[in-house]
Parts: C-alpha cells; structure tokens; sequence
C-alpha cells in the first residue's frame, strides 16, 4: 500500500486485514472495527500536512483544501474521488464505500500549519475531495478542531457537504462566522427518497437534508445548494427539477447551482454496473449520450440549462455560488495522486 505519503515521523504499524509481505505502510497508527459502524473499517493514520495546495492552473476559486479522510461512506455510486483509492491499493467500488483512512492528527498538524508566517490566510476550502461531515466525523470529532483553528489563525473558509452532522457545529459555525468569511453549502440532487438511497446508501435523505438547509438558515448563514449531479434520465425531468426547487425554496436555500453527473474512469465502471442492474433499459442511451469520455455531450449541457435556469428564477434560487461549487464539481484532475501532491481529489 503507497502510504508513505500520509505520514509523519510515525513507525510501521500492523494493521489485520490488510497484511501484505514486504509492504511499508508507514504513518498507519492502527485499524478499528466497531459494532457502532458494521461493514467499515477506519485506518487511523498520522499526515504530515493538514493544508493541500491547489495547482496554479486550477479553475477553482481557492488555492488551499483540507481533506480530514479518505473514502467515504456516503457510498455514492457517481462519486468522483473513488478513483483516488486506488493509489492507496484499495479498489474504487466498495473498498471507497468502507475503508476509511482517517488523519487523526490533523487538528495540530494544522495548527502548526497556520501558525507559519508563511500562511497568507488564503481562503480553505473543504469537502471538495470527500464529504467531511461523512458517518467518520461521528467518531472522531476532527471538525470542531478544524473550524477552530481556521478561524483563530483568521483564516477563510468554505465547507460543501451532505453531512448533517453539520448540524452539531452550527454554533461553533456561527461564532467563527463573526470573525472570519464562513461560507456553507449543501450538496443535494434528489426529491425521489427511493432513488436516493439506491444511488447515495450511506448518505441522509433528502429531507434530513432540507432539515439541515433550514437549520443553518435559521442560525444566521445563508445556504447555497449545489444539484449535483443531475442523473441523466432519470432526476433530469422538469417535475422532479421543480419538486426539489420548490423544497429547497421553503428551506430556505439561497441559491442553487445544478451540474450534470460526469463519470470518470473506474466511477464510470462502478456507475454502470448499478445502471445495468436497476435501469437496463437506460445503459444505451447512457452510451450514446457519454460515448467513450466522462461527460455528457454539450447539446445536453445546454438543454439542461434552458430547464434549470427558469426554475431558478420561478422559486428564487438565484443567488450567487459563494464557493466556487460550480467548479469544484467540474474540476476532475488529469490523473489522481496520492497525497500530499493530491491537492483536490
């Protein structure tokens, strides 16, 4: 396993399960399996660096994430980051779903970090790669730490996430508000519950979510909702578009930005087969529509947009994308690199 990368002055550590003769996994601390989280696995490691920087070249609007695991449990099939396990010798179908690296040292790492005269306060952006707000952050509470220290060293930042654990941090959100430029979205491209928990299994239903997009409305943030990805076929119908607008709208959302799915390499393998299993009917004109690449063509681009922007406007979600969203969700990196080159995915 290509470990090495995650660590910091940390010895080789045992871990079951994951045995392999001649293998070097330096910073791995130790591997948990408890009863609390049945089918996932959370390999503990010790990073060397909190802050990710992002290329030069990048279209993102930030220069720096932070990524507290890898892997998530949200087990999303569409998900753009499951090639990243790869580079770990983990497969992208289920071991992304439940093998969970977690950096369990990450709050003082970062500390550390910010603390350089070096730091320039550059704006932090986090949930671009995995959600961090996923079931992990139940454990291991690395979230608060984080927003702490962002906000005492006057750092910026930005969080995109499904998670409602989101929820348990809104005041420590709200306080860190007052002193620095905070921005929280929401990911959410579902009204129909049942195809929601088909595609996204370990994730909270879409109104567990609206619940949350009302609670930080309510706590004095606004609320951007990023739908995406818009599932071709099968979420891309102007009823089920305006259900969820109308829904976002009474929850308060201030604006949304919809991006159709793109499915990359090993995701596109994984997505597939879920297509082929629930929707056959659907596999050729998936062919047809992504032909041999990992995105829709742009005729559907466009008539996506000429669907989603009246209904911006008819349910008042056009308020602007504060986190740069938009691109996050387009920004797919030529090849996936272990960390700590691995500045996004």
């Amino acid at each position: 396993m290509r470990w090495d990368g995650q660590t910091l002055d940390a010895p080789d550590g045992a871990l079951p399960g994951l045995e392999r003769t001649g293998m070097v996994r330096a910073g791995l601390v130790r591997t948990v399996r408890t009863p609390e989280f049945e089918g996932v696995t959370f390999h503990e490691v010790l990073c060397k660096s909190a802050l990710n920087r992002v290329p030069e070249e990048s279209a993102l609007p930030f220069r720096w994430t932070i990524n507290p695991a890898r892997g998530c449990s949200h087990a999303c099939r569409y998900c753009f980051a499951r090639p990243t396990h790869e580079y770990l010798d983990l497969d992208a179908g289920r071991d992304f779903d439940s093998q969970i690296v977690v950096k369990t040292n990450i709050v003082s790492v970062l500390r550390k970090e910010l603390a350089r005269a070096s730091w320039k306060r550059d704006p932090v952006a986090l949930g671009t790669n995995t959600d961090p707000y996923q079931r992990a952050e139940g454990r291991y509470e690395l979230m608060p730490g984080i927003i702490r220290a962002l906000t005492e060293s006057g750092t910026s930042f930005s969080i995109l996430t499904k998670g409602t654990l989101l929820r348990r941090d809104l005041p420590l959100l709200t306080l860190a508000a007052q002193q620095v430029n905070v921005q929280v979205s929401v990911s959410l491209a579902f009204h129909d519950e049942d195809l929601q928990k088909s595609l996204e299994p370990g994730a909270p239903s879409p109104r567990a979510r609206l619940d949350m997009i009302r609670a930080i409305t309510d706590a004095g943030l606004s609320c951007h909702v990023l739908i995406a990805p818009v599932i071709p076929f099968l979420t891309d119908s102007p009823k089920h578009l305006s259900a969820l607008m109308a829904a976002l709208e009474e929850a308060g959302a201030t604006g949304v930005t919809a991006l159709p799915m793109h499915l990359r390499s090993s995701t596109k393998e994984w997505f597939m087969s879920w297509l082929a299993e629930h929707h056959p009917a659907l596999v050729r004109r998936y062919r047809v529509l992504y032909g041999r690449g990992a995105y829709v063509s742009p005729e559907y681009k466009q008539w996506l947009r000429d669907k989603v922007e009246p209904l911006r406007e008819k349910h008042s979600l056009t308020g602007l994308d504060p986190a740069g969203a938009r691109r996050v969700a387009r920004a797919v990196p030529a090849e996936p690199a272990p960390e700590p080159a691995m500045t996004l995915f």
